[in-house]
């Protein structure tokens, strides 16, 4: 059994520079962890996270990648403080996925007239595709923004993570048991794992890419889960776009404004 404040470390000095705050949420989880400091290289994190995956099939646990950035502390307090119902959570995950995401779909797009919606869905054939992580990447120099943990979550199927990392409930972001309950859904049409966070970014490791999906149709859903990724997140601002890059994504990138 995973114990509280079990280290794997990066550098036998880690333990020293490793501030208070980013011991306090580690050890707040009751499960192993590794603390990759800042600035350093993105990809032994995309490779230790890969490797933990791989391990976590045999040994009962899955991944999950956490940016402690400045904001970190104030969005995971309560779980810190033991005043969090992460089993509450993940017994409130449903069958209801896909009617969650289509349902905001309307939402977003009721209002639009018809040459409105067309535009916003485009005709783009060209887009972004993702292959590796980047919510944990400085815009500056490229290298880990902050430190950052992986945590091997005891969790038995990937959407338990929300439990554990209760993500979402502030501007367009879903509320927790919207997402778990998404995050489900997208497990067992896609294959998709909710795999690293900050306190405005979700990616998803995708593996089976859109595992024989209509790229249109993924990518409706995805303007649904987090609009801000076409608006925001493309150079056409159409679906379109997003849908293209999906084709070949292994990374499913998401940033609430």
């Amino acid at each position: 059994m995973l114990t509280m404040g079990t280290v794997i470390l990066l550098k036998k000095e880690t333990e020293n520079k490793m501030n208070e705050t980013t011991k306090k949420i580690a050890e707040s989880f009751q499960c192993k962890y590794t603390v990759f400091e800042k600035g350093t290289a993105p990809r032994l994190v995309e490779q230790a996270y890969m490797e933990a995956l791989d391990a976590g099939k045999a040994k009962g646990f899955y991944p999950a990648v956490l940016l402690m950035d400045e904001y970190v502390e104030e969005w995971l307090g309560e779980i810190v403080k033991g005043e969090y119902d992460k089993d509450g959570i993940i017994a409130s995950c449903n069958e209801n996925g896909r009617d969650i995401l289509k349902e905001r779909f309307k939402e977003y797009t009721e209002e639009y007239k018809n040459e409105e919606l067309e535009k916003l869905i485009g005709k783009e054939t060209e887009g972004e595709t993702l292959e590796h992580f980047i919510g944990y990447c400085s815009f500056t120099d490229g290298m880990l923004e902050e430190d950052t943990l992986l945590l091997e979550i005891p969790a038995r199927n990937p959407w338990e993570i929300i439990g554990y990392l209760p993500m979402g409930g502030w501007n367009e972001c879903p509320a927790p048991e919207e997402m778990i309950s998404i995050c489900k859904y997208w497990y067992d049409k896609y294959g998709a794992i909710p795999a690293v966070f900050t306190h405005d970014v979700m990616e998803f490791y995708a593996p089976l890419g859109l595992n024989g999906t209509d790229s249109m149709e993924a990518a409706k859903e995805q303007y649904a889960f987090c609009a801000d990724r076409v608006e925001q997140g493309t150079a056409t601002y159409t679906i379109s776009e997003l849908a293209a890059g999906l084709k070949e994504s292994k990374v499913w990138y998401f940033w609430w404004d």
